[in-house]
């Protein structure tokens, strides 16, 4: 696998084979592929050095899309508030790299891609899932891109658990981490959550045990109601509140068990758009990880960071009932514990759990004053 030259690393779509039958990918968990390809984007200018690169880890239905700023682009990116020229991950300043997760269905190697050895998707019989599986494709895909080490990792939700994974795992890789509205273990009501998603996708005749490519079928309500239900838990109360109270979706709201109230409209677009753009397998895959990854489980688990403690900012909500200000407090004692110098801030924000895909001045400003130290400590 040849690296990247430094003429190729520029703001552009890429598609890269990590890994292949030649050395093929060992999953955790057990099981192996011959085949690993990752579709990555790229934004702004890889310096001479190489020592100007941002890795962003995405969330559970995120993609490699994360800022809508090429040339030509009319799609916006997931975390356009906060990657681009002037905005906290300041893309005339820093090269950043966001890459479609393994198990994705974005362009990367996962559940609905075929199986070389059966000629169908894998479905089902795709290896387990584990948070370092993420990692381990993440650090090929840097190692791709001739890129020693990175000044910083960032990521929110599931995206800041495979930052703090891989901060554990491989410290050295990284100036910096970036660890966002996430937790180092879920909470028994978030593993229920994701299980009422999981069957409700599962139970739908069109899953059909998971070849619903093969059979031309589709999951579509199953992974709707999956989807609005996550929507409700993304969100706050009170956010849902001031945007739709008990507004009615038309003049004369008449009882009834259609789409009466705005809401109900609203979520039943969420589902709608959602199947667009993302696939079952993925969902039920990725969401798993989740569930059982706890990264301090072992006592071992903070020796390495411990060894070699880099910065890390440590950020939470406190209107995030989902991935809780209590969540972030008991990873940062953790990592305080084996001597990592962490900044830890709350911020004040109504929204839930997506304040962290949103422009919040305070927010913002903690991103880029970080980021700007640490460049200031690392490139010049």
């Amino acid at each position: 696998m040849a690296a990247k030259s430094f003429e190729e690393l520029n703001t552009c779509t890429s598609d890269a084979v990590l890994f292949t039958s030649d050395e093929p990918f060992h999953f955790v968990r057990g099981g192996q592929i011959d085949h690993v390809q990752v579709r990555y984007e790229t934004y702004g200018t890889l310096n001479e050095a190489k020592t100007n690169a941002i890795f962003i880890c995405h969330a559970l239905t995120g993609d490699a899309h994360a800022a809508g700023i090429r040339q030509g682009d009319t799609k916006p990116g997931w975390w356009d508030s906060m990657i681009g020229s002037g905005k906290p991950v300041d893309t005339d300043r820093f090269f950043v790299i966001c890459p479609n997760i393994l198990g994705g269905c974005q362009g990367t190697t996962g559940p609905s891609s075929l199986n070389p050895a059966t000629g169908q998707s894998y479905g089902l019989e795709f290896p387990i899932l584990d948070m370092q599986d993420f990692v381990t494709v993440h650090r090929r895909l840097v190692a791709h891109l001739g890129i020693d080490k990175l000044l910083a990792v960032m990521g929110g939700s599931l995206g800041g658990m495979q930052v703090l994974q891989w901060a554990l795992s491989a410290p050295q890789d990284m100036h910096a981490a970036l660890i966002i509205a996430a937790s180092s273990r879920l909470s028994a009501q978030n593993i229920a959550f994701s299980a009422v998603a999981r069957e409700a996708i599962m139970r739908d005749a069109g899953f059909s045990d998971g070849h619903y490519l093969e059979k031309d079928t589709s999951p579509d309500t199953g992974l709707s109601i999956a989807r609005m239900m996550a929507h409700i838990t993304y969100t706050s109360e009170g956010a849902l509140w001031n945007k739709f109270g008990r507004d009615p979706q038309n003049e004369d709201l008449t009882p009834g068990f259609g789409v009466d109230f705005a809401i109900e409209s609203y979520l039943q677009h969420q589902a709608e758009t959602f199947l667009d753009r993302f696939d079952a397998l993925s969902y039920i895959y990725l969401s798993r990880v989740m569930d059982y990854f706890d990264a301090f489980s072992s006592p071992q688990a903070s020796a390495k960071i411990a060894e070699h403690p880099i910065p890390t900012l440590v950020c939470s909500f406190t209107s995030d009932w989902r991935f809780s200000s209590s969540q972030s407090k008991r990873m940062v004692a953790r990592l305080e514990r084996a001597g990592v110098p962490v900044t830890y801030r709350d911020i004040d924000a109504g929204v839930g759990h997506d304040s962290f895909l949103l422009s919040i001045p305070q927010y913002e400003d903690l991103i880029r004053a970080f980021l700007n130290r640490s460049f200031e400590e690392v490139v010049r």
